[in-house]
């Protein structure tokens, strides 16, 4: 039997905006007095060592629509390839370098901007290197649970012809849309990464 829609209103655990940010990002929405500036929203601090580039992209529905409501954390090694944290043993990260960014995308063109540092290779679990590459962590209206993807650069092909976890995409269609592309525009190297949820060009998304 059938029964009525009104009974069962959507809530707040069933959709991430936009109460995502209201808990990441309050100043983006003007509440303040929570954080003198929301978190990871810094720019890379000028100590910071390796090449500094720009990410940039959009987030696109199955329908082509640009969404305006998305949240992009990133995540990365620094220029050496290191993590930062007690986790990493390999040596000492970049102190300068926190190896994470969160960001909100514009609220009227819906692209998203992060000035960053390119990242070294990291090991795979079983000791192969691979290329370097930025985490995506995307969240939105309608995306219950933050969806995962990478970003790998499309002027390190050498490095990505033996990426461990790029030869294990089955359709081989779909890994161009993990490689950003580097652009011409602007005064640092600029990569451009649109992230596609769904459809014939959708982003290789990750189940971690």
């Amino acid at each position: 039997m059938a029964q009525k829609l009104d009974r069962l209103p959507e809530s707040p655990s069933q959709t991430a905006g936009p109460y995502v940010h209201i808990g990441t990002n309050p100043n983006f929405i003007g509440i303040t007095g929570v954080y003198a500036a929301d978190l990871g929203s810094g720019p890379v601090p000028a100590a910071a060592k390796g090449e500094r580039i720009v990410i940039t992209g959009r987030v696109i529905d199955g329908g082509g629509n640009i969404l305006k409501d998305a949240l992009i954390e990133i995540w990365q090694a620094d220029a050496d390839g290191l993590y930062p944290g007690r986790g990493e043993h390999r040596g000492t990260a970049d102190p300068a370098f926190a190896g994470w960014a969160r960001q909100p995308v514009d609220g009227v063109t819906g692209l998203y901007r992060f000035e960053t540092i390119k990242p070294g290779q990291v090991p795979y679990f079983d000791g192969r290197p691979m290329a370097p590459h930025i985490t995506f962590w995307i969240v939105a209206r309608g995306i219950n649970i933050g969806l995962h993807t990478r970003l790998y650069f499309d002027d390190e092909e050498a490095a990505n012809a033996i990426d461990p976890v790029l030869a294990r995409i089955e359709h081989r269609s779909r890994v161009p849309t993990l490689i950003a592309a580097r652009s011409a525009e602007g005064s640092l190297p600029t990569y451009i990464f649109d992230i596609h949820l769904q459809g014939e060009t959708e982003t290789v998304f990750f189940d971690i």
